[in-house]
């Protein structure tokens, strides 16, 4: 494995203030309706479970796995590797996801659950990443819009490590 240093990119208290932020945009446009908090696995469930605590209006919970890529390349179809279990005729979905990178997988998935006859699916991302898609991708609710770096924390990983760290921090690897 590369030689790397993870740096802080931003901290904890900003993202628990902005997260608390978000929960409320989604208090505000979801009262009364009981959306299924589809939190996808596995970076989303650390930014879910921060969310979903932070939000006082009825929701269900449910977890999708996905996946659009093959290695590193990604192969534009969509592959359900764990589906939800609650069936989503006539019901709002908030896919809760931990970052926006390409976006494929999402605008897929989205629209494989609206065929499914989802009322509507809105995005929730802790991180979107500032770069220009072919695609359109609305991302409704998102913490924080960040560079194209390699980041990890809060959920997400590079290797399976470092998804527990209190804040989010950039990959910078070290030149051999």
């Amino acid at each position: 494995m590369r030689e790397y240093q993870v740096k802080e990119l931003i901290d904890r208290e900003t993202i628990e203030r902005r997260i608390a932020e978000v929960a409320k945009e989604i208090e505000r446009d979801y009262a009364g309706k009981n959306p299924i908090m589809a939190v996808v696995l596995k970076g989303g469930f650390v930014f879910a479970a921060d969310l979903l605590r932070s939000i006082d209006t009825p929701f269900t919970v449910d977890f999708i796995g996905a996946s659009s890529y093959e290695g590193t390349q990604s192969t534009g179809d969509i592959k359900i590797t764990k589906d939800l279990d609650n069936p989503i005729t006539g019901r709002h979905i908030i896919l809760v996801e931990d970052i926006v990178d390409s976006g494929l997988t999402l605008y897929n998935l989205g629209e494989v659950l609206r065929k499914r006859g989802a009322l509507s699916v809105k995005i929730a991302t802790l991180l979107i990443k500032k770069i220009d898609r072919p695609f359109p991708l609305d991302v409704d609710y998102f913490g924080f819009e960040i560079p194209d770096e390699f980041v990890v924390g809060w959920g997400l990983d590079y290797n399976e490590r470092h998804r527990g760290l209190p804040f989010v921090g950039y990959v910078e690897f070290t030149e051999d």
